[in-house]
C-alpha cells in the first residue's frame, strides 16, 4: 500500500532539513554566500548615535531585515591585529599568538574561516575573497631576516609611501621594528634583525583571493563589485575591509566632524556593495555582516581601550543581543552547514543563534588585561630588543 502524499512529503522535507542544515529552516534564508564588511574603529556609541539621527541608511536597512548585536571585547587588545583576527578565526590571542599590533606571529595554519571552508566544500565549491583597505596589521608579509641596514632601507620606502598621503607621520628603524614586534639580533658584532611573520602570512596562502592596501574606500569597493561580477554562480565568502573611520580619529580625534564621516563614508560604500548583490540577484541567498574589530577612545586619537563594538546583520535569527569578537566566525561557519561542535582546537566563540552567558568587557582598562594583551607592554614583554651572541 502507498503510503499518503502527505506522509512522504513530510519524510521528504525532513530530509533535506537534516540532510543540509540551514538551507530549509523556518525563518532562515537559503545560505549560499556571506559577505563580512568590517568598519576599523567604529565606536558603538558612535553608531547608536548616528543611527538615531538617521545619518547610516544602509546600516539601518540591514538591521531592520535582521538584527543588531552589542559586542564586547573580552580578550585580545582593542587594535586592528587582534581584532581581524579573533574576528575571523573565532579564537583568543592565547591560541592564535596575535595580541596585538606588536605583539603576534602567522596566525597557525588552517585557523580561519577562510581556510575551514574551502577544506569543507572544496575549492572548486566555494570562493574565498579578501579585500583590505588597509596594508598594516591586516598583513600576510613572510619573516624578514636581514641587517640592520637592509631593514632600515625597508622602512624609508614603507614610509615615503605613507607620506605621500600622511605628511605628518614619522616613524624611525627602531621605531617600526618595536611595532613590528621585532628584535635586533648581534652576531660578530654585526646588527641582524629579525621580524615575525605577519598574522595572514599563512592563511592568506589557502584563501582564492586576498589583496590588501587599497586604502580608500571607492577603490575597495570597485575590486569587490568587480570580483562579485566574477562570482555570481559561485558560492563565496567575501571579507570587505574598509579603513575608515579608524583613519580620521587617529588623524583629527574621536570628537572629530572627520572622524564621524568616517561612519558616512562606510555606509554609503557598504550600500554600494548590498546594491550590487541585489542587482545580480543573490542577496536572497547572502548573509551580510557589518563589523567593527574595536572601538575608539573618547575625545582622544587613540584607542587603547576602546571595547564597545557591534555586528549588524541581514539575518533574523540570532537568538542573542549580544556576544564578543570570537563569536562572528562560529556564526558563519554554522550558517555554511559546518559542525562547530567538532572543531579542532575548539572555538572560543559560539554562534550568535546559541544562548550563552553574558561576556562583558569590563568598564575600565584593568591592570591584568593591560599587562596581558595591551600593546603598550611590548616593550616589557620583548624587554631585551638587542640579544648579544658574541
Amino acid at each position: 500500500m502507498k503510503k499518503p502524499f502527505l506522509t512522504s512529503g513530510i519524510i521528504t522535507i525532513l530530509f533535506f532539513v537534516i540532510g543540509f542544515p540551514g538551507l530549509a529552516r523556518p525563518g532562515d534564508k537559503e545560505i549560499k554566500n556571506i559577505l563580512v564588511i568590517g568598519w576599523d574603529a567604529a565606536d558603538r556609541s558612535k553608531v547608536n548615535d548616528l543611527l538615531k539621527k538617521g545619518q547610516l541608511p544602509n546600516l539601518a536597512a540591514l538591521i531592520q531585515e535582521g538584527k543588531m548585536l552589542d559586542i564586547d571585547i573580552v580578550s585580545g587588545a582593542t587594535d586592528t591585529k587582534a581584532g581581524w583576527t579573533q574576528l575571523l578565526t573565532g579564537y583568543v590571542p592565547e591560541k592564535t599568538g596575535v595580541y596585538n599590533n606588536g605583539r603576534y606571529e602567522p596566525i597557525p595554519k588552517g585557523y580561519t574561516v577562510f581556510e575551514r571552508l574551502e577544506k569543507f566544500f572544496g575549492p572548486e565549491h566555494i570562493d574565498t575573497v579578501a579585500v583590505i583597505a588597509k596594508k598594516d596589521h591586516v598583513d600576510h608579509e613572510p619573516p624578514f631576516r636581514g641587517s640592520f641596514e637592509e631593514w632600515s632601507e625597508l622602512v624609508e620606502k614603507h614610509i615615503k609611501r605613507i607620506r605621500e598621503k600622511y605628511p605628518f607621520f614619522t616613524v624611525t628603524p627602531e621605531s617600526a621594528l618595536d611595532q613590528a614586534g621585532g628584535r635586533v639580533v648581534v652576531r660578530d658584532g654585526r646588527r641582524m634583525v629579525e621580524v615575525p611573520g605577519k598574522p595572514w602570512y599563512k592563511a592568506s596562502q589557502g584563501i582564492d583571493l586576498w589583496v590588501n592596501g587599497l586604502e580608500e574606500n571607492e577603490i575597495v569597493t570597485q575590486r569587490v563589485l568587480s570580483e562579485l561580477e566574477k562570482r555570481n554562480n559561485r558560492r563565496f565568502f567575501f571579507f570587505v575591509h574598509f579603513a575608515q573611520p579608524d583613519h580620521l580619529g587617529h588623524r583629527f580625534g574621536e570628537n572629530s566632524k572627520e572622524f564621524e564621516s568616517g561612519y558616512l563614508m562606510d555606509d554609503e560604500y557598504s550600500g554600494r556593495i548590498i546594491k550590487k548583490i541585489k542587482e545580480i540577484g543573490l542577496y536572497d541567498k547572502t548573509l551580510v555582516y557589518i563589523v567593527s574589530d574595536h572601538g575608539f577612545d573618547k575625545n582622544k586619537k587613540t584607542h587603547l581601550y576602546a571595547p564597545y563594538v557591534f555586528v549588524a546583520t541581514n539575518d533574523p535569527t540570532p537568538v542573542r543581543s549580544e556576544g564578543t569578537r570570537e563569536d562572528l566566525a562560529p556564526t558563519i561557519l554554522k550558517k555554511f552547514g559546518l559542525d562547530v561542535s567538532g572543531i579542532e582546537p575548539r572555538l572560543d566563540g559560539f554562534p550568535f543563534d546559541t544562548p550563552t552567558p553574558a561576556r562583558k568587557a569590563s568598564p575600565i582598562l584593568t591592570e591584568e588585561y593591560r599587562h596581558r594583551y595591551n600593546y603598550i607592554d611590548n616593550k616589557e614583554i620583548n624587554a631585551k630588543k638587542v640579544i648579544h651572541f658574541d
